[in-house]
């Protein structure tokens, strides 16, 4: 029997795909494009929620491969428990780290400069001048040195920022410099003018930003999530913001969406983005050259590239 495979893309928009495996099409609509049974190889629907992502795996009882795409794994990890053991999760290392580093930098300039408060004067028809921190001279921390950190990073340097620090969940060095473990981030909290956190939302990173980590950040400094709203507490963050000490940039929140009568839309000094890191005009053609390479790995019985976890296999 022909392999299925279910893809959120049509599979006529995506060049490349190996001959073999019967493509479907789904991106999380009502009405599944054939038997969850009879699939293979599973590509979560984008952006859904993660209910959406979850319904088909308890029928998926032949399922070989489950890929995101998206950086983060947490939306589809809990409906893993259905399936059986030796089935791979891999998520889209290298589709985001454009996008999401863009962003990044967008929110940070926007902060540092103003541009919110601009753009509200705008509508009032008013001037107004002032004086602004620049990005140069700073130092900035980055939590959550993968792919994306990196890509951060890469994209710091040119801003003539003072220092980056690096936290990861051990240490190791790169090319850049040492990355520090999670344990030293205690002591480097007080140094940053800018905390970016880009780290996957684990157990051990659900609400790493508590009070405690608020409280040793520096006075004026600007904390900005790209990664998850669970990683912050949003009751701590808000006792800070409304101090007006810290203030922040927030493209993820906790809850999420953020309903409309939430108080972080009114907290002092916060910009939110409505969790838009990834899907820009460079997420498809990354996304395509990933699933066209990890599709043809799989049909040839090849290693996989971003292997997450595999099901019923002992943690490392």
């Amino acid at each position: 029997m022909t392999a299925d495979v279910w893809l959120p893309l049509r599979p006529d928009e995506i060049e490349g795909l190996p001959a073999g495996p019967a493509y479907r099409f789904w991106d999380g609509a009502e009405d599944y494009p054939a038997d969850p049974a009879d699939c293979a190889f599973y590509v979560v629907p984008y952006m859904k929620p993660s209910p959406v992502g979850q319904r088909p795996l308890p029928e998926m009882a032949a399922v070989e491969v489950v890929q995101t795409l998206s950086a983060g794994t947490d939306h589809v990890e809990p409906g893993l428990r259905h399936l059986r053991p030796g089935v791979r999760l891999c998520n889209a290392r290298g589709v985001h780290e454009a996008s999401t580093s863009e962003l990044t930098l967008a929110l940070i300039l926007a902060s540092l400069r103003g541009i919110p408060d601009f753009v509200r004067a705008q509508d009032k028809g008013e001037w107004r001048g002032g004086f602004r921190p620049a990005l140069a001279d700073r130092n900035v921390l980055i939590v959550g040195y993968g792919s994306i950190g990196a890509a951060i990073e890469d994209r710091l340097v040119p801003f003539e920022v003072a220092r980056v620090a690096r936290v990861a969940r051990s240490a190791r060095t790169t090319a850049r410099g040492p990355v520090h473990p999670l344990t030293d981030l205690s002591a480097l909290l007080p140094d940053a003018d800018v905390v970016v956190l880009s780290t996957p939302l684990t157990d051990e990173t659900r609400h790493l930003v508590d009070a405690s980590f608020l409280a040793r950040m520096k006075d004026g400094a600007l904390l900005v999530n790209v990664a998850r709203g669970g990683i912050v507490d949003t009751k701590a963050l808000l006792a800070e913001l409304e101090t007006g000490r810290i203030t922040a940039a927030l493209d993820v929140t906790d809850p999420e969406p953020l309903p409309p009568a939430h108080a972080l839309w009114r907290a002092p000094g916060v910009l939110i983005s409505p969790h838009v890191g990834g899907p820009t005009s460079a997420f498809l053609p990354r996304a395509k050259r990933l699933l066209v390479d990890q599709l043809t790995r799989w049909v040839n019985r090849e290693p996989l590239r971003n292997v997450i976890l595999t099901t019923g296999a002992n943690p490392a």
